[in-house]
């Protein structure tokens, strides 16, 4: 008999979505895909070059655990500048990638049959990560009046005697809806009344729009620093996907727990892709305003069409690069034969029949609801767009 907790996660939709669409247009066919994770844009010259230097150098070898010396120190004047939170490098732990950093953190607080509270919609992977750590993820749905933002009260119904931990996403992933001080001031009052951690992942903070400021709620008092775990990294901001670096910033007694996980699990994080992360933490942030300007035109663009095509609705996303569209109309309408009853298959009939590839959200707590990432052009933007409206105007 396999293990029976691996047989209970399941596999991400979203690189599923996406490899199925790449497999399309391997065979020649015009996809358009919406349902990118990842900016389109190429890793900007400075980092890619710090990246080289490393190999010329020989900086090949195995570096400590938690990372090297000189990016933890990077990152710990970055937290200091830009969210007034202040570590030292023994607090920080880089890792394989936001994923890798957030698996690190669950299994770091957990114990079996700890709860973590997810509000949704949520990023698909965090329930899966919480089952890894052996953990049960208690889901508290939103909704589209209070802007997809949990509130207090939601947590109070959902606070049990076993739950550990809260897990906050600002800017969010699917929504790029933020969350305000005063929100976050009420949610780590909570936390603190419960004695209660925060995984807050904040890893599309640098993609806000509209003059919107990214508050980290661990920059929030004293107590509710040590109680919050901060999860980021340079895949989102600086368009380093592949280059697989995240980190977390807490307190000493769970970075050290979770150095000693990574020490046996990974071992360090790739040596040249530390050298490049230390470049792009470090140097100007001249390419992340430029890319996030683009990002800003292909939202204002996205929203917009969304608002005059039949069916389908959308809150304007304060951050990160998803719309997250609201489908309820389109359940129950009929395309020749097939009733539409579900996002996935909504999903299933823009792919066969229109080459438009898109999120279903039933993974990300919502089954009426599809996610569109403007992390592709303006042109494939307007043309993935137009293929919509024209299968949704055929419905009956």
């Amino acid at each position: 008999m396999l293990s029976c907790k691996a047989e209970s996660i399941k596999p991400s939709s979203t690189l599923f979505i996406t490899a199925k669409a790449n497999e399309l247009r391997s065979e020649g066919i015009d996809v358009i895909g919406f349902g990118a994770g990842e900016p389109d844009f190429d890793t900007p010259d400075h980092i890619k070059e710090a990246a080289i230097k490393a190999i010329n150098d020989g900086f090949t070898k195995y570096t400590p655990a938690s990372g090297i010396t000189s990016l933890k120190r990077g990152i710990c004047d970055k937290l200091s500048k830009e969210n007034n939170i202040q570590y030292d490098s023994k607090q920080i732990i880089v890792s394989n990638g936001a994923k890798h950093s957030l698996t690190n953190a669950f299994m770091a607080i957990l114990n079996i049959g700890d709860e973590v509270i997810i509000p949704a919609p949520f990023w698909l992977s965090y329930p899966q990560m919480v089952k890894i750590a052996d953990g049960v993820p208690v889901i508290v749905k939103t909704t589209k009046e209070q802007n997809y933002k949990v509130t207090v009260e939601q947590l109070k119904n959902a606070l049990t005697d076993q739950t550990k931990a809260i897990v906050l996403n600002s800017p969010s992933n699917p929504t790029g809806m933020t969350y305000t001080r005063k929100e976050l001031e009420e949610i780590a009052a909570f936390v603190l009344e419960n004695n209660l951690y925060v995984i807050s992942d904040e890893i599309y903070e640098k993609l806000l729009y509209d003059d919107v400021k990214h508050i980290s709620i661990a920059s929030l008092g004293d107590e509710i620093y040590d109680r919050t775990i901060v999860i980021n990294g340079v895949s989102k901001s600086y368009a380093m996907t592949g280059w697989r670096i995240g980190y977390t910033a807490s307190n000493k007694d769970i970075a050290k727990l979770m150095y000693n996980i990574q020490s046996h699990s990974s071992s360090n994080p790739n040596s040249i892709a530390q050298k490049a992360a230390e470049a792009a933490i470090t140097c100007s942030q001249e390419c992340v305003e430029e890319m996030k300007k683009e990002f800003a035109k292909r939202r204002d663009y996205m929203y917009e069409r969304v608002k005059t095509i039949p069916l389908i609705s959308a809150l304007k996303p304060q951050g990160a690069f998803y719309l997250f569209i609201d489908i309820t109309e389109v359940f129950n309408k009929r395309f020749n034969d097939k009733k539409i009853t579900s996002a996935d298959e909504l999903a299933e009939l823009l792919l066969t029949e229109e080459n438009v590839a898109v999120i279903p959200c039933n993974d990300f707590g919502y089954n009426d609801h599809i996610r569109l990432s403007y992390a592709i052009s303006l042109k494939q933007i307007e043309e993935g767009l137009n293929r919509i409206e024209k299968f949704l105007n055929k419905l009956q």
